[in-house]
Formats: structure tokens, sequence, C-alpha cells
């Protein structure tokens, strides 16, 4: 029978938020997807909303599973001194694989959000 728990991004702590500290490639370590993959078919299903405590824009970009394709970025301009803003709407993700971010200005973006993490 599949069940699912709701878990804490793994980048930090206590369900509070990942403060995105670099401005490059590899990013800043958000969450590591579940262990389990294969024919358990477990995955993790990532929610995530930014924060901008700057007074412009920032460019985000999310290292979603791998740091050296271009296919494995997401990038989203969040605006300046704004809130909450979706940036990952449930999306999935296993086999350890890493979710990393970085922005065009230090400390300035935190990241919250959860994973369903699926088990088969």
């Amino acid at each position: 029978m599949a069940s699912f728990a709701k878990v804490e991004l793994s980048g930090r702590a206590d369900g509070l938020g990942v403060l995105v500290a670099n401005t490059g490639s590899p990013g800043t370590t958000i969450h590591v997807a579940t262990s389990n993959n294969g024919a358990s078919n477990d995955y993790d299903e990532v929610w995530m909303w930014a924060t901008n405590i700057h007074t412009t824009s920032v460019l985000l970009t999310i290292q979603w599973g791998g740091t050296t394709a271009a296919g494995d970025h997401i990038e989203v301009t969040i605006p300046a001194s704004s809130g909450l803003v979706q940036v990952i709407p449930g999306l999935t993700l296993e086999n350890s694989l890493e979710i990393k971010a970085f922005a065009g200005t230090a400390n300035v973006i935190t990241l919250f959000g959860f994973a369903n993490r699926m088990t088969a």
C-alpha cells in the first residue's frame, strides 16, 4: 500500500528557511531526495517558495538533481522585497539527487518548503 509523509527540506533543521549564500555553481544545498529508488518507486514531491529581502529583483537558479547540464537549471526572478513566491510546484526527485540553489546576490534569498516523501 502506498503512503506518504511530509518532511522538511534537509538543508536546514526545524522547518526553517534555507538562506541562499552561493552566487555560482554549485549552489547552496537545499534538499537531498530519498535514497530509495529503482523497483521501489519511492520519491520526494517537492514544494518550494522564495523570499527576497533585497531592494532589487534577484535571479534565482535552482539546480534540480545536477549542477552541470543546462537541463538541471530552473531560473526564476524573485521581485524585490517579496515573500513566498512559488518556485517549485510539486516536482519529483529520487535516488539521493540534490537540489541546490544560487542567486545573483548572496544572502538575500531564502527558500522555504517541504517534500511529500512517497513510498510505493
